[in-house]
């Protein structure tokens, strides 16, 4: 008869036996789910921004960056981050970098000083209040800027980042018209700007980045390009913006 420590022992080694697919299973998951970094210094990047959101399709949008391991940029207005808590949430709960579009799509460059600190603070307030976490850039809306607009900026300790491509998403809302205006501006280090309110843009996303992947491009946030890490307060990025490309931001028609 096999003694009562022998029997423990022999108990023992066949629980860890059937635990050992599973742990290995579950250590194997957590490995994958976790996206690689990103040296953008050594391979190709671009960014997609997403304007004027949280927009009512950002839900699907989310879904498709997820399942194809990208990152964007989402430049929130404060209205809809209080309209759309949830959508606003879960883009910092998965990892996509978040910046202050203002509160209510405000021309900042019409605007006096006070007004200016308003729509840009009550943004940063309610961003961080729904998601936990703080804006870390500004892009004025209409990329419209002046010096007082970036000396507020800098202020409040935020860099300005602008873009260098655009979709036109807001214009043609065409799914071709957009993937073809993506890609003719797409570039190594590029800032595209985009609609998270666009239908089109949210449908066309899937194919879009299969086409970026396929010409060598990594989708990363703003702050993961060559020169995006290190922007200090006030920087505008990236650098040589000029009118032509500012006039592909879309106008305030209530999202």
């Amino acid at each position: 008869m096999k003694s009562p420590a022998r029997l423990l022992m022999a108990a023992s080694c066949a629980v860890a036996l059937l635990s050992a697919p599973t742990a290995a299973w579950s250590a194997g998951k957590t490995t994958a789910d976790k996206p690689a970094s990103v040296n953008c210094a050594k391979v190709k990047c671009i960014a997609l921004t997403f304007d004027d959101g949280p927009g009512k399709y950002a839900d699907r949008l989310l879904d498709t960056l997820k399942k194809h391991k990208a990152k964007a940029t989402f430049f929130l207005e404060g209205q809809y981050v209080k309209s759309r808590p949830a959508f606003a949430r879960r883009m910092a709960d998965e990892g996509h970098e978040l910046g202050n579009h203002s509160y209510t799509h405000a021309h900042l460059r019409e605007a006096d000083d006070d007004r200016i600190r308003e729509e840009l603070t009550r943004t940063q307030d309610i961003v961080k209040q729904v998601t936990g976490k703080s804006p870390t850039m500004i892009r004025p809306p209409y990329g419209e800027l002046d010096d007082r607009v970036q000396a507020i900026a800098t202020e409040m300790r935020l860099p300005i980042v602008l873009w260098n491509g655009g979709s036109r998403d807001w214009a043609t809302r065409n799914e071709k018209a957009i993937y073809d205006e993506v890609l003719k501006n797409a570039k190594r280090d590029g800032v595209i700007l985009m609609h998270d309110w666009v239908e089109q843009t949210v449908k066309v996303m899937p194919k879009l980045l299969d086409a970026l992947r396929k010409q060598g491009y990594h989708v990363v946030s703003v702050s993961s390009l060559r020169g995006g890490g290190n922007l200090q307060p006030g920087d505008i990025y990236p650098a040589g913006t000029d009118d032509a490309t500012l006039s592909a931001e879309a106008p305030d028609d209530g999202f």
